[in-house]
């Protein structure tokens, strides 16, 4: 039975969150650990981070209850996109935290590596696998009142071009260039082009969606009370966490040509960036399991898989 976590307030809870998370998760391996197995990328996979072990584990999409296969790749987030994978994971024990940012290839094999210091938060794969994105939380900044902030960033697998943080794209909001010292951004997503995205700005206590071109590397805010936007793959539609009190989130589905907003089923509160299974269905974590349901705010949600989290699927 899924239960309902009471909730701290606002940003100490995101921060703190993402730390217990990180470090339980790095503490409840299992003594009695699976076989590991060569996983590759290969279509008609549900891939996930197993909450048990760490370690990026597969099962039939068609059969989520199934057998589970596990790699030996162990993270604390996980993302996939055609032949290109993300795995970030923690340092274990180390302070200020570091998180390394592995892209992986069809085999699951790293091809790229980088180290950056924060804790592991979202990360996402673009639909044509050409540009890896995360998220971290970082400690420290002088400007954040809370004493930590968030760095987005980018990675072309191209290219091999890195950006450390997105913090510096011009943003407009109401037509006027916004400045302010404690921008935030997270949760990118971005349109099968590979050039449109999106992500969350946050600043002065409010939280905006930034649509954003990458050639021109300029946005504008188009919608208020936003967070973790997921792009469908048809590219019409925004899957995200609304706020509606101090750390409650409501899963709901923006239609960008409309503005119109739907309420999902889900009737928890939801604090991840869902994922797209398809046009139809969004997955997300909820009380450290994997759940469906559908995106246009029919139907109960269903669950996918236990003891799981990052849910990535192939395609």
């Amino acid at each position: 039975m899924r239960k309902i976590v009471l909730a701290l307030a606002g940003s100490i809870l995101l921060i703190g969150a993402a730390v217990i998370f990180t470090v339980t998760a790095r503490q409840g391996s299992s003594s009695a650990e699976p076989p590991v197995e060569q996983l590759t990328l290969a279509p008609g996979q549900l891939l996930f981070r197993s909450n048990d072990t760490g370690r990026v584990t597969a099962v039939p999409l068609a059969d989520p209850g199934g057998a589970r296969r596990s790699s030996g790749m162990k993270c604390d987030r996980f993302a996939v996109a055609r032949q290109t994978a993300v795995c970030l994971a923690a340092r274990p024990g180390v302070l200020p935290p570091v998180t390394d940012i592995m892209v992986l290839d069809a085999n699951l094999a790293v091809r790229h590596q980088e180290a950056l210091p924060g804790t592991p938060s979202r990360a996402r794969v673009s639909p044509d696998g050409k540009l890896v994105q995360w998220t971290l939380f970082v400690t420290g900044d002088s400007y954040a009142a809370t004493g930590f902030s968030t760095r987005a960033g980018l990675y072309e697998v191209e290219t091999e071009r890195l950006v450390k943080t997105i913090e510096e794209l011009p943003v407009f909001l109401d037509g006027n260039r916004y400045f302010a010292s404690d921008v935030n951004y997270w949760g990118i997503t971005f349109a099968p082009d590979g050039n449109r995205f999106y992500a969350t700005l946050g600043s002065r206590g409010r939280t905006y969606l930034v649509e954003a071109d990458y050639a021109r590397y300029q946005g504008k805010a188009i919608r208020e009370n936003v967070e973790c936007p997921s792009l469908s793959p048809d590219g019409t539609r925004i899957a995200f966490k609304k706020k509606v009190g101090d750390g409650v989130w409501r899963l709901s589905v923006l239609d960008l040509a409309t503005q119109q907003e739907t309420a999902l089923a889900e009737t928890l509160s939801v604090d991840d960036q869902a994922l797209w299974q398809d046009d139809r269905t969004v997955l997300y974590r909820l009380d450290n399991d994997i759940w469906a349901v559908q995106a246009d705010g029919t139907s109960s949600p269903r669950l996918l898989a236990r003891d799981a989290s990052s849910p990535a699927v192939t395609s």
